[in-house]
C-alpha cells in the first residue's frame, strides 16, 4: 500500500507551522528560571526542525510541575509510567542537550 522506510528513524512527523510554534512557545512558559533557560536554549537550537511529535512530547513535559520538570532536566530522575513515551524521551534528550550549559551558569 505505502512505501516503507529503510532507516531506523520513526516515521516522519510533519513540521510545525508558524501558528503551532507560537502556541508551543506560549505553552512552554514556566515560573522557574532554570526551566526557562533549558527551554529557551531548546527553541534556539531546534525550533526550525520541530515536528508535531516533538510538540506532543514537549506538551506532556509542560504538564509537569516546575520542580518535577527540573528534576527530569537535571537527570535527578527519568520519565516513568505514562510519561515514559518515545516522544517525551526524545524531547527530554534534546532539552538536556541544549540546556546543559544553562545548568552550569
Amino acid at each position: 500500500m505505502g512505501e516503507t522506510s529503510t532507516n531506523d528513524q520513526p516515521a516522519a512527523s510533519p513540521l510545525l507551522d508558524t501558528r503551532e510554534l507560537s502556541k508551543l512557545h506560549w505553552r512552554c512558559r514556566r515560573g522557574l528560571l532554570e526551566n526557562d533557560l533549558f527551554i529557551e536554549r531548546f527553541f534556539t537550537r531546534f525550533e526550525s526542525g520541530l515536528t508535531r511529535r516533538h510538540a506532543e512530547g514537549l506538551t506532556a513535559l509542560m504538564d509537569l510541575s516546575d520542580n518535577d520538570l527540573l528534576d527530569l532536566l537535571l537527570r535527578r530522575r527519568e520519565p516513568e509510567g505514562a510519561l515514559n513515551t518515545p516522544p517525551v524521551c526524545e524531547v527530554l534528550g534534546m532539552l538536556r542537550q541544549s540546556g546543559a550549559h544553562a545548568a552550569h551558569t
